[in-house]
């Protein structure tokens, strides 16, 4: 991440990353398939957090409800990570390559809250929407996040935008 913001990502080498990490380009491709990669690794962990987050909902709790427990368990995570969040983010919208790879990281969190939804009974296409709509509450609320400097969590600003999606579903203005 030091490197990215040193010198941008397309600049930066697996060499040097490696060399900055105090590995072998060998050791480093055992952990990472590229330098992209890098910049992902903590996916898994934001899925498995979100997944269980939405398995943990009570079972008789609508679905977009089930969805509003798997982002809080996301926000949980971010939240202690606020400052590389920030890193991390800047270094992705600075490369189309990247920006591109994070739209494939949301559609896959969505592909996985919309399976653990129908596990949960819930049909198509609910469960569908319910877990396209949430990652889109999360993206917004993700970089109202990002840009703000204030102490507030990000789970507060995904009860916000979970807030104004119920308001729009309801004919009003959020």
């Amino acid at each position: 991440m030091e490197l990215y913001a040193e010198r941008g990502y397309e600049q930066t080498t697996v060499t040097e990353i490696a060399k900055r990490a105090g590995l072998t380009e060998r050791t480093f491709f055992r952990h990472y398939a590229d330098k992209r990669e890098v910049l992902f690794a903590g996916s898994a962990l934001l899925r498995e957090r979100m997944v269980g987050g939405l398995a943990g909902a009570p079972p008789s709790a609508p679905p977009i409800d089930a969805v509003a427990a798997a982002l809080q368990e996301a926000a949980a995570v971010l939240d202690e990570r606020r400052p590389q969040a920030r890193q991390r983010q800047r270094i992705i919208t600075a490369n189309a390559e990247l920006q591109e790879r994070e739209l494939v990281k949301l559609a896959s969190l969505a592909s996985a809250m919309g399976e653990a939804l129908r596990a949960r009974g819930v049909s198509e296409p609910a469960a569908s929407l319910a877990a396209e709509a949430g990652i889109a509450v999360f993206k917004v609320a993700f970089e109202r996040w990002i840009d703000t400097t204030g102490v507030r969590g990000l789970g507060a600003f995904v009860l916000e935008g979970l807030a104004g999606l119920e308001s729009l579903m309801a004919g009003g203005r959020p």
